[in-house]
């Protein structure tokens, strides 16, 4: 399902943070959110899913305004996997997934145990979701998205503190989903490689938009991230960013 975020705009504690924001999300696509700290790019995804009401704009979610949707109904077409998940202490893995079939007011087996097919995480039903590592619990909290049968899946830095071969993992496994999906993405070089296109925000607007290749220019590296760099299509096949700091002379601020 497509989403389209037209023109939005938030002001937070009288500070403006999206000043008119618009993105599309094609069917199916993966579209990654990259910027420095302070951006935007959390504030843009509570407005899809449904934590925070845009002042000005709309987000529209196969052509139905979200904020114009109930809460359930909504629910039941988004799923978010976000940095703050908290989930109740002494929780199994398996209770953990069947929290997402919360909006269908019921919990259906099939769903539950296809999810953790697909995420790889059978295996970890029974043991208590504290005592996993960084990786196995973005996988559950993956599969209790999943869960809901979601037609949007909004994720807000899902590979963080994972190591680089998790990262990579984890996105192929967003791929190999389907589902349209919009994610914050602090990695680069994660991000030029795995989603089908960017979008870079700056100081709460739009910097640049496109597939890699054209949203991250030089120019986009220098102005936005404050480094020298480039994104090139290797021989192998895959895209890379390739970057390195400026001399700290030209007021360089690392994100």
């Amino acid at each position: 399902m497509k989403l389209v975020v037209d023109e939005v705009a938030v002001t937070l504690e009288s500070t403006p943070v999206l000043r008119g924001v618009s993105v599309e999300v094609e069917r199916g696509a993966i579209v990654g959110l990259v910027g420095p700290n302070g951006s935007g790019k959390s504030t843009l995804l509570r407005t899809v899913y449904r934590s925070l009401r845009p002042e000005r704009g709309a987000v529209r979610l196969g052509g139905t305004d979200v904020w114009a949707m109930s809460a359930r109904e909504s629910a039941l077409r988004t799923a978010a996997v976000l940095q703050d998940n908290t989930i109740p202490a002494g929780m199994t893995v398996a209770e953990v997934v069947e929290l997402g079939r919360t909006p269908h007011q019921g919990v259906e087996r099939a769903p539950v145990a296809e999810a953790m097919r697909r995420t790889g995480t059978l295996a970890l039903a029974g043991r208590p979701f504290g005592a996993l590592s960084g990786g196995e619990r973005q996988r559950v909290l993956l599969a209790k998205a999943l869960a809901q049968s979601p037609l949007l899946l909004v994720l807000d830095e899902p590979t963080n503190h994972l190591d680089i071969r998790a990262r990579f993992e984890l996105l192929e496994l967003v791929r190999e989903l389907g589902v349209t999906t919009l994610a914050v993405l602090h990695d680069l070089d994660l991000a030029v490689r795995s989603c089908d296109s960017l979008v870079v925000l700056h100081e709460g607007r739009v910097a640049a938009a496109g597939p890699p290749l054209d949203a991250l220019t030089p120019g986009v590296l220098s102005d936005v991230f404050g480094v020298v760099g480039e994104v090139a299509a290797h021989p192998d096949g895959v895209v890379r960013v390739t970057y390195a700091a400026r001399p700290l002379a030209t007021g360089l601020v690392l994100s």
